[in-house]
């Protein structure tokens, strides 16, 4: 039994600040990010979060839900992170800094628990999301997950 490293990913996206906190956190780039998902959340920290969308059999189902820890526009997102049956919840921390002409994206995706399953997915997945929303935020399109 080993605990996971910390997923740690930083890109610059040409946008401000507070574009890049929109890309985040509203109904419409989330439905272009994460590939039909929808992110249903209270965004106060305790609320609950939810990326729900069709599964396989075209039913709605949960990929991914947590709580929200910290909520501070246009800064500091941070939520516990648990995606399908898995019952472990880690950690993702998402930070956005101004620089000149864009926004210095950190995503730090920690507290992994002992052999999380999870763990290969999210290592895959967020270089996919954040470059989905890179391409979006820059051009006003983006690309099919995989």
């Amino acid at each position: 039994m080993a605990q996971q490293a910390p997923l740690k990913y930083i890109f610059y996206i040409a946008a401000t600040p507070e574009k890049v906190w929109e890309g985040f956190v509203s109904r419409e780039s989330n439905l272009i990010i994460f590939a039909g998902a929808e992110l249903q959340a209270d965004f106060k920290p305790g609320g609950l979060l939810a990326w729900v969308g069709a599964g396989p059999d075209g039913k709605p189902m949960t990929y991914v839900r947590g709580k929200v820890l910290r909520f501070e526009p246009p800064k500091v997102f941070q939520y516990t992170f648990a995606m399908g049956q898995n019952d472990k919840a880690s950690r993702a921390t998402i930070e956005l800094v101004p620089e000149t002409e864009a926004t210095k994206v950190t995503v730090t995706h920690d507290e992994w628990g002992e052999d999380d399953p999870t763990y290969a997915a999210c290592a895959d997945g967020w270089p996919r999301i954040l470059s989905r929303l890179k391409t979006l935020l820059e051009t006003g399109k983006t690309f099919k997950p995989h």
